[in-house]
Formats: structure tokens, C-alpha cells, sequence
């Protein structure tokens, strides 16, 4: 298989990280098209023995980034975040569940989401992710543990979540 051929093949995987990564279905095009079109003028920079797809997705991420700055849009407002243009599938339940999903986790920091992203969604291990991101293995395990519990906090809610301190127990006295 031809070098263009794989990283053809890989444009799914890309634009499915693009689109979690931006919320965005032009701007994940456009991500994603630049991504390819860098990886085919710099195909000489690639070992032929080591990961495409890493590589792929650190081209994409060094772009995101690289684009975040020039737009100067390191946070997101609630008012103009990707999820309030989603609509819910016609599966309702299912659907509203996946829009929670989203709004939480465009609501992690980029570190966190792009770690989560990585590990969880594209499957990279540990060592792929690290490469990726240009970080220790350590500071993926970690960024990913408090992506996991920063993104189970938000999807249970303030009534639920693990900052609700149980009701403090009232002391009785046995009147003898």
C-alpha cells in the first residue's frame, strides 16, 4: 500500500478527532484537509516503522492548536459553544444523553479532552498518546484520570456529583 493510500485510509479516524476536538464540522474539514496535505509534502519526515496514525493525529493536534491561536480562542463562551447548534437524534433518550456528553466534554479543559480523545476515542495507548501530545506517559495517566473524574462530576450533575457532602449525622442521647 502506497503512503498516500494509508493516510487516505486513516481520514475517518482523523476527522472523527477533528470534530470532537473543535465541534465543528467545517472547521474538522478544514483540520483534517491541512492534516493531509501536510503529511503528503512532509512524507519524507515520516519513519517508515513507526505509527501513521500517531503521527497523523499529532499533525492535526499541532494544527488545532496553531489555529486556536491565531483565532485566539483558547476558551469557549456558553453562548456560542458548538453544542447549542446540536440537535438531538430521533432516538430521543439516547440522543440527549449524547448531547450531555458533548456539552461535558467540551466543558474539560483542552488537556484533559485532548487526552480523553486520544486514549478513549481513538484507542492510542499510553506511549502513542505521550508521542502525540509531546508529554511524560505519567502526565497522560494523570490528565486522563482527572478528564475521567472531572467528566463524571459533569454528566452526574450538582445533585449527585462527588462534591455533595452527605447530610452530617445529628447526635442523640439516650435520656436515662
Amino acid at each position: 500500500m502506497s503512503f498516500e493510500a494509508e493516510v487516505i485510509s486513516w481520514l475517518p479516524q482523523l476527522r472523527r478527532y477533528a470534530r470532537a476536538l473543535t465541534g465543528d464540522r467545517a472547521w474538522a474539514d478544514d483540520l483534517v484537509q491541512d492534516t493531509a496535505e501536510r503529511a503528503l509534502a512532509r512524507w519524507a519526515a515520516f519513519r517508515p516503522n513507526s505509527n501513521l496514525r500517531a503521527w497523523l493525529l499529532t499533525i492535526l493536534r499541532h494544527l488545532y492548536i496553531d489555529q486556536l491561536r491565531g483565532r485566539r480562542e483558547i476558551a469557549v463562551d456558553e453562548e456560542s459553544a458548538p453544542w447549542r447548534n446540536l440537535e438531538a437524534p430521533q432516538r430521543e433518550v439516547d440522543g440527549l444523553v449524547l448531547r450531555d456528553l458533548q456539552r461535558a466534554l467540551y466543558c474539560l479543559p483542552i488537556e484533559q479532552r485532548e487526552v480523553l480523545l486520544l486514549v478513549c476515542v481513538e484507542e492510542l495507548s499510553y506511549q502513542e498518546t505521550s508521542k502525540a501530545l509531546g508529554v511524560p506517559v505519567g502526565t497522560v495517566m494523570s490528565r486522563l484520570s482527572r478528564a475521567r473524574e472531572h467528566l463524571r462530576g459533569l454528566l452526574e450533575g450538582p445533585a449527585q456529583g462527588p462534591a455533595r457532602k452527605p447530610p452530617p449525622l445529628k447526635v442523640v442521647r439516650n435520656p436515662r
